[in-house]
């Protein structure tokens, strides 16, 4: 089996670094598994690869589509996958990078054969939510799909619109879809590092470290460019603006939030994210090396070389 190599950890732990520097030891080109990075123009507050970087490394699903714009998990398994066998056949192997578990967790495990929603549905549902607010929208979802509802937080407004949509278009509950799961890496010789921190306090001063110096770079004003550049069209509920920075910048400029707090809002949320993440990779399948060791990118590439 042809191999692909998994990289996956928490904001801020120095993976895209990591991707780097295994990149040329393992005949490798990057692909993102990262959900920001699919934004053209979203550059500061993602930490997108420099030109430089990419230009020393070839790099896949990083710029596809505009802010104003969706992304499905649908569309990043075909895209990644396409990415796979292009680079497979190049006679490389592909070192997919990221943090978004939602795109791991596909790849690894597989995904629901659930049907896509039309545009017309999901404004609707929107439009339900800003009025009605997201506790009323989890209230209804309890009613039609008690399974989907019960593992939903009240506050997870993204995934419980996307259930009511599946709703409204099908008739038929989300939970009812997810029996049969298809596994996009199953074909592969996969060989996954979970790239974790030993130390938690490590791992949140780089992250305070990191989003200090995107606002010395400045990330407030590319915010500022994107409103100029997209207009009424870039709205706080698109998913673009729900990456975490963003939505804190964001709610700030448009006063929702006090810009004073702006950094420590940014900060609170990149921490609970990391937290969420690191949460979720204690259960995920690999290798686990320790991202603040001295040795960690010489123990990840023993991991992966060890599927030759």
């Amino acid at each position: 089996m042809r191999p692909v190599h998994l990289l996956v950890g928490p904001t801020a732990s120095g993976k895209s670094a990591a991707a780097l520097a295994l990149a040329p030891h393992l005949n490798a080109e990057i692909v993102s598994i990262d959900s920001a990075l699919v934004y053209r123009d979203l550059n500061i507050g993602t930490a997108k690869p420099s030109a430089a970087e990419l230009a020393a490394v070839a790099h896949h699903l990083i710029d596809l589509i505009s802010p104003t714009e969706t992304y499905s998990v649908a569309r990043f398994v075909s895209d990644c996958r396409a990415a796979i066998e292009a680079i497979h056949a190049r006679g490389r192997v592909p070192l997919l990078v990221g943090g978004t578990m939602m795109y791991a967790n596909v790849l690894v495990h597989g995904m629901s054969d659930v049907p896509p929603t039309d545009a017309a549905v999901r404004a609707a549902v929107r439009g339900r939510c800003a009025t009605e607010g997201v506790a009323a929208l989890h209230a209804e979802l309890a009613r039609v799909d008690p399974v989907t509802a019960a593992r939903l937080p009240a506050s997870d407004t993204q995934r419980i619109e996307r259930a009511l949509e599946v709703w409204l278009q099908t008739g038929a509950p989300l939970s009812s879809f997810q029996g049969q799961r298809r596994a996009a890496l199953a074909v592969y010789d996969t060989r996954i590092v979970r790239w974790l921190p030993s130390d938690r306090a490590w791992l949140h001063a780089r992250c305070e470290a990191r989003l200090t110096s995107m606002f010395a770079a400045g990330f407030v004003a590319e915010v500022e460019a994107l409103r100029a550049k997209y207009g009424a069209a870039l709205t706080p509920d698109l998913p673009s603006m729900r990456c975490v920075g963003y939505r804190q910048v964001l709610d700030a400029l448009d006063g929702r939030a006090p810009r004073l707090e702006m950094l420590d809002r940014a900060l609170f949320a990149t921490r609970q994210l990391a937290k969420r993440q690191i949460t979720w990779l204690r259960s995920f399948p690999g290798e686990v090396v320790h991202c603040d060791a001295p040795d960690a990118v010489a123990a990840a590439a023993a991991v992966f070389a060890a599927t030759r």
